[in-house]
C-alpha cells in the first residue's frame, strides 16, 4: 500500500475556527493521514488534536510547518486576515497541496503574493467553493453548451440577504456565486458597482472594520453589473435583512431560448424552463428539474452536503498533484471571484466603471473614496 499523504491542519479558534469541515474531511480519505494540527488558542488546540487524532499539536503554525514538513495542509479559518500569510508560509515550507477556506483573501495584493509563492514552489491550491465539484453543475454546464438555453444573455447572482446583507454578504457568500458566474459565463471584462447604506450612497464616513477579518467595508446594500465574455451581462445584488425562505442565494441564467436556476452546494436544486418568455416564466410551462443524471432525470446520488464537496475537492487536489495540473477550484479561479468582489468596491470608490485586471491591487476602502462626484455624508443640523 502506498505511503499516505501526511496532512497538517491549521485552525484558529475564535478567529475563524476550522471552516466548514476543512479539518475533518481528511479522515474520509484513506490515502491521507492527519499528523499535526496548529491553533493559536490552547483550549481549541487541545480539542482539535483530540477530534482529529493528531499526534502533534502546535500553537504556532510556522513551527508546525518547519517541524512536520507535511505533504498537504488544510488552511481552515473562515476569517481571511491570516490566509495570505498562512498560504505563503505553507508554500515556502514545501507543501505539495493546500485546501483553503473561502473567501480567498482581502486584496489583490495579497492574492498576487499567494500566487507567486505557490507558483515558485509548485504548490497546488484548491479553494473551498464546493459547488464547483457538484455533479449537478456539470449537468448545467452541458445544458448550456448543448444549446438548450440558446445564447446566454444574462446571469443574475444573489447572496443570502440576511443580517450580513450588503458587503459582508458579497464577501462571505458572493464569492460562491461569482465563482459560478465566471465558470458558466466567462471572464469579466468590466464592472460597475454601487454601495448603499439604506437608500443613500456610501461615503467615507460609513467605512468601518469588517467582520471575520474582512478588512474595511461599508454598505448594507450592494448592486453591480459585469460585462462578461461574449457580450453576456452579469448582475450581483444583496440587501440586508430581506432574506427569503427558501433562500434566494444562487444564480439565474437567462438565455434566448430558456431559463435555468440553481443554488449552491454538493447537490443544489436546479431547474430548467424551455421558454424565452422571461417576464411570464413561460406562462404555464413546467420547470424541469436538473439532476446529476441530466435534465428531467431522477437524482441517484445522496446529498452529502458541503462535506461531500470537501471530500471530492481534496481527492481532486491530490490528483492535481499527481497529474501536475490545476485543481478544479484553483487559486487562479478564486482570484477571479475575489477580483470581481473588489471591483465593486473600486468602482464605487472611483465613481465609474472599472476594467479587469484591476490596476489598484490594494484594498479599495483602505484609502478615501477617490470619486469627485460621490455625495458627502449629510451634516447634522
Amino acid at each position: 500500500m502506498p505511503v499516505p499523504y501526511r496532512v497538517a491542519v491549521i485552525g484558529s479558534t475564535n478567529r475563524g475556527n476550522y471552516g466548514h469541515g476543512l479539518d475533518v474531511v481528511w479522515k474520509q480519505l484513506p490515502e491521507t493521514e492527519i499528523v499535526a494540527v496548529a491553533d493559536d488558542h490552547p483550549e481549541g488546540l487541545a480539542r482539535a488534536a483530540t477530534r482529529l487524532g493528531a499526534t502533534h499539536a502546535y500553537l504556532d503554525y510556522r513551527t508546525m510547518l518547519e517541524a512536520i514538513q507535511p505533504d498537504l495542509v488544510s488552511i481552515a479559518p473562515r476569517w481571511v486576515d491570516q490566509h495570505c500569510d498562512m498560504v505563503v508560509a505553507a508554500a515556502q515550507a514545501g507543501v505539495k497541496g493546500i485546501y483553503l477556506e473561502k473567501p480567498l483573501c482581502r486584496s489583490m495584493e495579497e492574492a498576487d503574493a499567494m500566487e507567486l509563492a505557490c507558483t515558485q514552489a509548485n504548490t497546488k491550491v484548491a479553494v473551498a467553493h464546493q459547488t464547483r465539484y457538484s455533479p449537478i453543475l456539470r449537468s448545467v454546464y452541458r445544458l448550456i453548451h448543448e444549446g438548450h438555453l440558446g445564447d446566454i444573455m444574462e446571469i443574475h447572482a444573489r447572496g443570502k440577504d440576511d443580517h450580513r446583507g450588503g458587503v459582508e454578504d458579497l464577501w462571505v457568500l458572493g464569492t460562491h456565486v461569482l465563482d459560478l458566474m465566471h465558470h458558466l459565463g466567462g471572464a469579466p471584462n468590466w464592472c460597475s458597482g454601487s454601495l448603499l447604506e439604506s437608500t443613500r450612497l456610501v461615503t467615507n464616513k460609513d467605512i468601518r472594520p469588517g467582520n471575520e477579518g474582512l478588512g474595511p467595508f461599508a454598505g448594507n446594500q450592494v448592486h453591480a453589473i459585469y460585462g462578461l465574455e461574449n457580450g453576456i451581462l452579469g448582475y450581483f445584488s444583496s440587501r440586508a435583512n430581506t432574506a427569503a425562505n427558501p433562500s434566494r442565494f444562487g444564480i439565474t441564467i437567462r438565455g434566448s431560448e430558456g431559463l435555468l436556476t440553481m443554488g449552491t452546494g454538493f447537490l443544489p436544486a436546479a431547474y430548467y424552463l424551455a421558454s424565452s418568455d422571461w417576464q411570464n416564466h413561460g406562462r404555464n410551462l413546467p420547470w424541469t428539474p436538473v439532476s446529476s443524471g441530466g435534465m428531467g432525470q431522477p437524482e441517484s446520488l445522496e446529498n452529502g452536503g458541503l462535506q461531500e464537496g470537501n471530500r471530492i475537492a481534496c481527492k481532486d487536489l491530490i490528483a492535481s498533484i499527481e497529474d501536475d495540473r490545476a485543481p478544479e477550484s484553483s487559486l487562479r479561479e478564486a482570484m477571479v471571484a475575489t477580483e470581481m468582489i473588489l471591483a465593486i468596491l473600486e468602482s464605487h470608490s472611483l465613481g465609474q466603471r472599472v476594467h479587469f485586471p484591476l490596476e489598484n491591487r490594494k484594498h479599495p476602502l483602505n484609502v478615501p473614496f477617490r470619486a469627485s462626484n460621490l455625495p458627502q455624508a449629510p451634516k447634522r443640523p
